[in-house]
């Protein structure tokens, strides 16, 4: 596994569709946000949490909040992680960036990723079932003042737009087979529904 870049769990959003901060949710024994770090953490050099609120952190871990108000959406969790970074000094080409609702994503992520890269400037996203993740993924240092300056005065918020002039490499991930039927590794906690569903396939498969 590759532990070349750092790491970004972006929740920074509003929540709006689970009504309540989806980071804090129970979920195995801690919080959604602690499962999804414990998970990302063997993958990467260093960690950090996009967050805007001051509830949702880890400890011993900084925390990056937007550079952008009124929650713009996963644009500006990247726009500010990139650019944390980048101001940290540390020695890098690429982030990766999970979203802190899609707690099945596989442990050999970033290594998979990694290999899709063919320079410095490419984009490496995440694919199952034939549809792009984008806020999963390898994010390159070097389109930060372009997002910057995207956000500055955006045509759309919408991701695959700011992508559409990239170079962007994807890699098709399998499903995970579980005891409850076949999984989207990509499988995102949108909703209440979306929580108990993930909720009964991590209990289901900590008792196999």
């Amino acid at each position: 596994m590759s532990a070349r870049f750092p790491g970004v769990i972006l929740s920074g959003g509003k929540s709006s569709r689970m009504g309540e901060p989806k980071a804090l949710l129970r979920f195995g024994d801690g919080r959604l946000i602690d499962h999804v770090a414990a998970r990302l953490a063997p993958q990467v050099s260093h960690l950090f949490v996009n967050s805007n609120d001051p509830d949702i952190a880890l400890p011993g871990l900084p925390s990056i909040s937007d550079r952008f108000a009124d929650f713009p959406g996963p644009l500006a969790g990247i726009h500010a992680s990139l650019a944390a970074i980048s101001d940290a000094g540390i020695a890098a080409t690429h982030v990766a960036v999970v979203p802190v609702d899609a707690p099945f994503f596989p442990p050999d992520l970033i290594a998979r990723l990694e290999s899709a890269l063919t320079g410095p400037d490419d984009i490496a996203l995440t694919m199952s079932y034939g549809q792009m993740h984008p806020v999963m993924g390898l994010w390159p240092l070097s389109v930060t003042e372009r997002l910057e300056k995207w956000l500055m005065n955006p045509p759309t918020l919408k991701v695959r737009a700011f992508l559409d002039a990239l170079s962007v490499r994807t890699v098709e991930f399998a499903p995970i087979a579980t005891r409850l039927g076949e999984l989207d590794p990509f499988f995102n906690v949108n909703t209440k529904d979306d929580l108990a569903r993930a909720r009964e396939i991590f209990d289901a498969a900590k008792s196999d």
